[in-house]
């Protein structure tokens, strides 16, 4: 006899899903067995904890465009859950969970391991259900897909133990009550009205400094961005999950914007008569224009979000790629290119910058910002990049070049600490023939990243192979971008009692798991270690022991951070930290410029 569990596969099978990430427990008990008799059609895989299960889930949706898929157990191993659901959440990724619960007899008793579910997940779901009987499971289901993908969110599916272990009812007798769904589901073409698009395009053609920025929402629309920058002569600046939008090798591409970006990017958005902003929140009010200052247009093809971060002159609510097309044949070429030869003239002196910083080293020891730059030129064709949060993210958003065909990204919105190794372990599922590499600092990896290191050992010959799959690891011994947001903001000494953390040998835990190890601590050798990684058949943890005292500086300081993070060298230098040259000279660096922007 089919059970409901069984269904359960079926379906989720039927909606394209192979992989469901996840860890077992009694609650799901039943699926377990339903997922031994699927015979890997859908596959579970076995993570070490059900936070790192989201994260992966959020990845696979994020790097396929697929509905990514997790599973846990009642209590406990549901509540684990919620971290990488709502990464999946913020960064509008679609995802459904499924979730065992105590058996409805219990329901109500305060049993063990009952908690609240549908009020749990009530929102980080966009469709939160408890399956109560049977005939339900099929439009539950269903829904909670069409939700996921409509609304690029969570779907949360809730299954009672003893519903899991009930016979399947595919079809619900045909009486009042009954639902019949199907599977299916097919994207939508989302136009502005006609009169927001010419009113868009008049703004855009009277500016004489145009501004781009654009976000994850203009994936699909790279032509049709490069065709717009080039009728308007703008630069285009790409908040962090947008950064695989467009290469960074095209002249007029100023790299990330905001607290990681680049001085390029945060000239040209302070210097712009106009800006246009596509597919992107990107939510910090001090790296836009000062009110007023600019006209602005954006296209968003949420209605809630648009015009909610700078005060926008035309709102086009729309696919990015289909409102593009249509407002391209509204725009004129502008033939002063002024502008344009300024941006990128600016893009060059960053690049130099950039080139500049990551060749230093002080007493001997790497330099973070080396430990990018050595890897951008070799890094390989159809590379994907995963990085985690930490002062290593910086590194990662200004010294990697992407190039057309690379995949890249983050924990963007959350900003959470440990999805950088989860969203590399579901990327090279989803891709196993190509190279990805993640870059992880040492407090996420101790965080989890090192228990993920044991996902891959079990599943080491399907992620081994002569595709690169490397796991950067910044040891600096400092919760680093912690320790200089204490001394930027509140003028505060580094906390060792917070921010140190011990000294792990993860390249030796890496052999010990049979996976590759190595270690660099010699600024000289930064180049080898990588293409001795790069050149591994298995996969690698390549372990910098890096400088902590190499500031992330901003592409503009406020004076206020500057000052208070003098204050802090100040007060104390030792405890500090700022006490080496190489310090003091990138703090010197910091308040020497504070005479311009504030």
């Amino acid at each position: 006899m089919t059970l409901v569990a069984d269904y359960v596969l079926q379906r989720l099978s039927e909606w394209g899903v192979h992989r469901v990430y996840g860890y077992p427990g009694d609650g799901i008990n039943g699926m377990l067995g339903a997922f031994d008799r699927a015979g890997g059609e859908p596959e579970f895989i076995q993570v070490r904890h059900e936070e790192m299960a989201a994260f992966m889930a959020c990845a696979h949706a994020k790097f396929t465009g697929e509905v990514g898929c997790c599973i846990a157990t009642s209590g406990p191993g549901a509540v684990h859950l919620l971290n990488g659901l709502y990464d999946a959440k913020l960064d509008h990724q679609p995802v459904v969970a499924v979730i065992g619960q105590q058996k409805r007899l219990s329901l109500g008793a305060h049993y063990q391991q009952e908690i609240h579910l549908d009020r749990l997940f009530a929102d980080v779901s966009d469709f939160c259900q408890v399956v109560m009987h049977p005939g339900q499971t099929r439009h539950v289901i269903d829904r909670a897909f069409k939700t996921a993908l409509t609304t690029r969110g969570v779907a949360t599916i809730i299954v009672p133990d003893d519903i899991q272990e009930e016979g399947a009812v595919p079809s619900p007798p045909k009486m009042h009550g009954s639902v019949f769904s199907s599977v299916g589901w097919s994207q939508p073409r989302v136009l502005p009205h006609e009169g927001e698009l010419r009113k868009a395009a008049d703004i855009l053609n009277a500016g004489e400094k145009v501004a781009m920025v654009i976000g994850q929402g203009a994936a699909k629309a790279q032509g049709e961005v490069i065709e717009v920058a080039e009728l308007l002569g703008a630069g285009v600046a790409k908040a962090l999950l947008g950064r695989e939008v467009l290469p960074d090798d095209l002249p007029f591409v100023t790299g990330p914007i905001g607290l990681l970006g680049s001085k390029a990017s945060d000239e040209m958005i302070q210097g712009c008569d106009t800006l246009l902003m596509v597919g992107t929140s990107f939510p910090y009010s001090e790296w836009l224009p000062d009110e007023g200052r600019a006209k602005g247009v954006e296209i968003d093809i949420d209605g809630r979000m648009i015009g909610i971060r700078y005060p926008m002159d035309a709102h086009l609510v729309g696919d990015s790629k289909e409102t593009l097309k249509a407002l391209l044949p509204l725009l004129r070429r502008k033939e002063d290119r002024g502008w344009r030869k300024k941006i990128e003239k600016h893009v060059r002196e960053w690049n130099a910058v950039c080139d500049k910083w990551a060749s230093e080293n002080f007493g001997g020891t790497i330099n973070p910002q080396a430990v990018a730059a050595e890897l951008s030129p070799r890094l390989p064709d159809g590379a994907i990049l995963t990085a985690d949060s930490g002062s290593g993210t910086n590194w990662w958003a200004r010294h990697l070049k992407l190039r057309d065909g690379m995949r890249a990204s983050l924990s963007g919105t959350l900003a959470t600490m440990g999805p950088g190794t989860p969203y590399a372990i579901a990327a090279r599922f989803a891709y196993p023939d190509r190279p990805v590499i993640a870059f992880v600092g040492d407090g996420a990896f101790q965080m989890n990243g090192m228990n993920e290191m044991i996902t891959i050992k079990r599943y080491l010959d399907r992620l081994s192979g002569p595709a690169p799959f490397i796991f950067c690891i910044f040891n600096n011994q400092d919760l680093n971008q912690v320790t200089w947001e204490q001394r930027a903001m509140a003028g505060d000494p580094k906390y060792p009692g917070s921010q140190y953390i011990p000294d792990v040998p993860y390249a030796q835990y890496a052999e010990l798991l049979g996976l590759k190890g190595i270690y660099c601590d010699n600024p000289k050798k930064v180049g080898a270690a990588w293409e001795e990684a790069l050149a591994c058949d298995r996969p690698v943890v390549l372990e910098f022991k890096t400088d902590q005292e190499i500031a992330p500086i901003p592409p503009h300081i406020v004076a206020s951070q500057g000052k208070k993070a003098a204050k802090a060298a100040v007060k104390d230098p030792e405890r500090t930290g700022i006490a080496t040259k190489g310090a003091r000279q990138k703090l010197s660096e910091m308040v020497e410029r504070l005479p311009g922007r504030h």
